[in-house]
């Protein structure tokens, strides 16, 4: 009766099973708090985009930037984060993705009180990379956990909406905050308010979110990262060159672009051959993902420098303050956040390939309604239809792109896809408003030129009309943008309906 067998369970059950680690596979008991935690820390990288648009004006004053180096506030970010997040996906299934969303959460709360302390424009650039840098290991550490929390594909499916939603409601957040702290208290405290949020998201994540990592080798593609993020810079600093009077002919700019050439196309060399790529070509190599990167970048490209260009219309030629501009930027977030979250039914209804093409061409036509920009153009006849058409149609493809581009992964592989989604959008947030940028400032100059004034000494009538020729030549380049996704999204995807929402679930290590 009270043989040694039962003496031993009763003796030791409670016990030991009080001691006992949790089950990596079983469901985690947090994982709607790890979801609020991960999406609260990209809604603050998300809310630091649009703040910097709103207050980017006062700040180009207030530190003396010219037009042609502006876009370096927006474009520094967007190349470090696009540079690094590959990177930073590795780190985060190595290293520990708990650990990792720390790092990058303080780091980020450093780089931005620099950031409102800096003196001229090179300091407010450099806290501006070293935000992205930050980022860079905070966007995807967060997107793994929560594909690592939510096993249950319809679990999943509603997380990936909250998620969605967060990043819209971010945008929304940081354009009345971006315009009350801009008018009222300047453009400095648009880079201190990510301190106390990135602090509030740090002390959360000690308690409620369990630690995962990878399991397998565990090296690091140092090479890669050089490589690629070495090829972004001279790429887009091709392109500012071009912009700065050089054009794009001269020899520094030429040199530039062809050394971007050179540096990408050994980054594909140094991917194959390595036997631990920083981006394994097994992750973009398979067609409907590869379509949704494609995409993701082009629609990144166009969506951030229409928000460029958009902000210097209804500042300068609109004359709005930054709270008015920041209200009048309301629409597009609201309706982004509407869109993630009252369609996600449609991703297993329609397919999310059907989603997405038909959100990036409602996006496209909203783009293109920008071209219609002149003298008596005002919010309601063109910015207002635009910020509705562009909302909803970026939505559903936030929406239904996750759905697609995780879809199957290998668990082995689940930080560097996230990274790989969300460094396909920063990329192009680096390309688009360095593009635009030069295009805009060369079709301003050459409409002054024509008519025989120069930049910055024509009379005001002509000098706003010079704005307006320069915005519709960005709006119709960022138009074409978002046509081109269109076209990759119907020729390079081939999800089946049954897909959506049902990305492997990467194993939570240990």
């Amino acid at each position: 009766m009270f043989g040694s067998g039962s003496g031993e369970i009763s003796m030791t059950s409670p016990a030991r099973r009080a001691h006992r680690p949790p089950d990596p596979t079983a469901p985690d008991p947090h994982r709607w708090m790890t979801l609020i935690v991960a999406s609260v820390a990209t809604l603050m990288v998300v809310l630091d985009v649009s703040i910097v648009n709103i207050a980017l004006p006062q700040a180009q004053s207030d530190l003396g930037m010219s037009d042609a180096g502006r876009q370096w506030m927006i474009t520094a970010y967007a190349l470090a984060s696009g540079g690094l997040l590959l990177l930073g996906g590795r780190i985060a299934d190595f290293a520990g993705r708990k650990k990792i969303l720390l790092i990058g959460l303080l780091g980020f709360a450093a780089a931005s009180m620099l950031g409102g302390l800096a003196l001229n424009p090179s300091m407010l650039f450099a806290a501006r990379a070293l935000q992205g840098t930050f980022a860079a290991l905070l966007a995807p550490a967060a997107l793994s956990l929560i594909t690592v929390a939510f096993t249950d594909p319809k679990e999943r499916a509603k997380a990936f909406g909250v998620f969605g939603a967060f990043q819209g409601g971010g945008g929304a957040v940081g354009l009345l905050l971006g315009g009350v702290l801009t008018q009222y208290a300047g453009w400095r405290w648009c880079m201190y308010i990510n301190v106390p949020i990135a602090l509030a998201a740090a002390l959360a994540t000690l308690p409620y979110i369990r630690e995962s990592r990878a399991a397998g080798d565990r090296h690091y593609d140092v090479p890669g990262a050089v490589l690629v993020t070495g090829g972004l810079v001279a790429l887009v600093y091709g392109f500012a060159r071009a912009a700065d009077g050089v054009g794009w002919t001269a020899p520094a700019t030429l040199l530039l672009l062809a050394a971007a050439v050179v540096l990408l196309t050994a980054f594909v060399v140094v991917e194959h051959r390595s036997a631990h790529p920083l981006l394994p070509l097994r992750v973009i190599l398979d067609r409907s993902r590869a379509g949704v990167f494609l995409a993701n970048l082009l629609i990144g490209a166009g969506m951030f420098g229409m928000n460029l260009f958009m902000t210097y219309f209804l500042q300068v030629n609109l004359h709005y303050t930054p709270l008015q501009a920041g209200c009048a930027f309301l629409p597009f977030s609201v309706g982004i956040i509407a869109t993630t979250t009252l369609s996600a039914p449609l991703v297993t209804r329609l397919g999310p390939k059907t989603l997405m093409a038909a959100g990036s061409t409602l996006a496209t036509v909203g783009l293109f309604w920008l071209t219609r920009l002149d003298t008596a153009s005002g919010y309601a006849g063109e910015v207002l239809p635009t910020q509705i058409l562009v909302s909803v149609g970026v939505g559903l493809f936030f929406l239904a792109g996750p759905n697609v581009a995780l879809s199957g992964v290998d668990p082995h592989d689940a930080g560097v896809a996230s990274a790989a989604l969300s460094t396909s959008q920063q990329i192009g947030a680096a390309l688009g408003p360095a593009l635009l940028n030069t295009l805009y400032v060369s079709a301003v100059t050459g409409y002054l030129n024509s008519r025989g004034e120069s930049p910055g000494q024509a009379p005001q009538a002509v000098q706003l009309e010079a704005y307006l020729h320069g915005y519709r030549i960005a709006f119709i380049v960022a138009g074409a943008l978002l046509a081109a996704a269109v076209v990759a999204l119907l020729a390079l995807v081939k999800t089946p309906k049954s897909t959506a929402g049902d990305a492997a679930a990467p194993d939570p290590g240990h």
